[in-house]
């Protein structure tokens, strides 16, 4: 793999923060040489990197002991709970990475949403976000809205070591999205109504949430995260562009807020195929790639240009083990024709996923993609 960190000049308007000394600088100097921070800079690495989003959640037992009769936003909110819970996964899995245990939503109740978490529903606003009046339940996310991140970051970086920290937040749109319709959709059409009905409240209501992402991604790379992640989940449902008159503009908003820290940047969607190229424009080092687009076809998009993160598929963890291994061992070939390769699930684990799989496939990667 290549030596050279390709950065990409952000669009936007919005100046870079100010370079400060951060307690953060000193745990990336830490976690630098790990495979993880290596391949997302495009460098040699000894082995292909591997950790799963939603590693941390509901298909650990000891996950589920843990969080019996604590609500999700209490549990987000508890930097012991926090800190266990992001553990779990690197003790029982070997993973080359954590992945701070959160939800898109928390800086959003920070700032004073009415939200909940439903179990088998997922976020649901109380009051959506459908004109102008309606914006004024959201304001600008500053650190002292979330303190308990900053010491959960604390916490975990001190127990993780060389390990590093991924830290996250929802990207502009999904976040948009859930504010608009009140709850997941199928269709967002409420969202995709208001976009092109109301441009100008559209993007003013995207220009806020791009401050709240970005705050919240810098409040966890200040404390130690070593590389961050803009989830932008729900992008696959846009036209290239829809995405590029509506959305792109506040996703590079919210990435340049730690444009200025020594911190990768990974940006990820679901069915955004049609989209990498895009999303790496805004201010991305890796781009993810879920299972529906293979890692070769996403490099000819990508131009060689980012380091990519995925791609198996979630529903494959409950094959045979044959077969599984097989498709595997394939995305650990595809991955070494990438300037850096992340292995990754192209989604989250499914709930009912057996982690000793998850642990196989870990020990399996290792195996396979020795140097």
């Amino acid at each position: 793999m290549g030596g050279c960190r390709v950065v990409t000049t952000p669009d936007t308007t919005q100046p870079a923060p100010a370079r400060t000394t951060v307690p953060g600088d000193a745990v990336r100097r830490a976690t630098a040489a790990s495979p993880v921070v290596r391949a997302a800079r495009r460098q040699d690495v000894p082995h292909t990197p591997v950790w799963f989003m939603r590693q941390a959640g509901r298909s650990l037992p000891e996950y589920r002991r843990v969080r019996e009769g604590v609500g999700m936003l209490e549990s987000c909110r508890r930097p012991d709970l926090v800190t266990e819970i992001t553990l779990q996964p690197v003790r029982r899995h070997g993973v080359d990475a954590a992945i701070f245990f959160s939800d898109i939503v928390v800086p959003l109740a920070a700032i004073g949403v009415d939200l909940d978490i439903v179990a088998g529903v997922g976020p649901v606003v109380a009051r959506p976000i459908r004109s102008r009046a309606d914006l004024a339940q959201l304001r600008d996310l500053t650190p002292d809205d979330v303190p308990d991140i900053t010491e959960s970051v604390g916490l975990l970086t001190a127990e993780l070591g060389a390990t590093p920290l991924i830290g996250f937040a929802g990207a502009p749109f999904t976040l948009a999205s859930y504010l608009v319709e009140g709850g997941p959709s199928r269709n967002h059409e409420h969202t995709k109504a208001l976009m092109h009905g109301d441009p100008a409240l559209w993007h003013d209501l995207c220009a806020q949430l791009a401050q709240i992402s970005g705050a919240f991604l810098r409040v966890q790379a200040e404390a130690g995260a070593s590389v961050v992640q803009l989830f932008d989940s729900w992008a696959g449902v846009l036209s290239r562009a829809d995405y590029t008159a509506s959305v792109r503009s506040h996703s590079t908003a919210a990435l340049a807020a730690v444009s200025d820290l020594d911190v990768p940047r990974i940006h990820f969607g679901v069915g955004t195929g049609e989209l990498l190229a895009l999303m790496g424009e805004v201010g991305a080092e890796v781009v993810g790639v879920d299972y529906r687009v293979s890692l070769t076809d996403a490099l000819e998009r990508l131009g060689g240009r980012y380091a990519v993160q995925g791609n198996l598929d979630p529903a494959l963890l409950f094959a045979p083990w044959e077969p599984l291994e097989r498709r595997v061992r394939a995305i650990v070939d595809e991955g070494r024709a990438a300037p850096g390769h992340i292995f990754n699930l192209g989604h989250g684990v499914l709930p009912d996923t057996d982690p000793d799989v998850l642990t196989r496939v870990v020990e399996l990667v290792h195996e396979a993609s020795a140097r």
